[in-house]
């Protein structure tokens, strides 16, 4: 399944840090900004996650939901979180399925070698449940900033 701007967003239901569900449906009425990446406390994903949640404030003003989502474990996720002060779920995508639903789960080449991996990308769902915006291959500066400038217009 391909996702594309202006069609629906894949639904799924999954385990977030501290063991509690979350339903991507459950969230309609409210603008969702999914990401995805790599894995927990590596340079990149922790400039990420501490971007979204330092501008979290600015996100629930425009009435948005953040969510990351990568295939470490809800352990590796609470340990995060608790790191870095995180405030906004984790869901842990151990079976890959829904990276694979969304097409983040790609065949990267690093020196020449080449592995499965996962995109960073994110997508903006709208109030419907229709997708906005996608951004893949994110470049972590401004990319937080960005978003948060079209949540705004919507």
């Amino acid at each position: 399944m391909s996702v594309e701007e202006g069609k629906k967003a894949p639904d799924f239901s999954a385990t977030t840090d501290g063991g509690k569900k979350l339903k991507l449906s459950d969230l309609r009425g409210k603008a969702v900004i999914l990401y995805f990446y790599p894995k927990d406390d590596t340079p990149g994903c922790t400039k990420e996650a501490c971007g979204f949640r330092d501008s979290l404030p600015n996100f629930s003003k425009a009435k948005a939901t953040v969510i990351g989502v990568s295939k470490d474990s809800v352990a590796k996720h609470d340990k995060f979180k608790a790191k870095y002060d995180l405030n906004f779920p984790l869901v842990s995508d151990e079976d890959g399925k829904i990276c694979e639903k969304y097409g983040t789960w790609i065949e990267k080449s690093l020196y020449g070698r080449k592995y499965m991996g996962i995109d960073r990308a994110t997508f903006l769902i709208d109030g419907t449940g229709t997708v906005r915006k996608i951004w893949r291959k994110v470049k972590v500066p401004g990319h937080v900033e960005e978003v948060l400038e079209l949540v705004r217009g919507l």
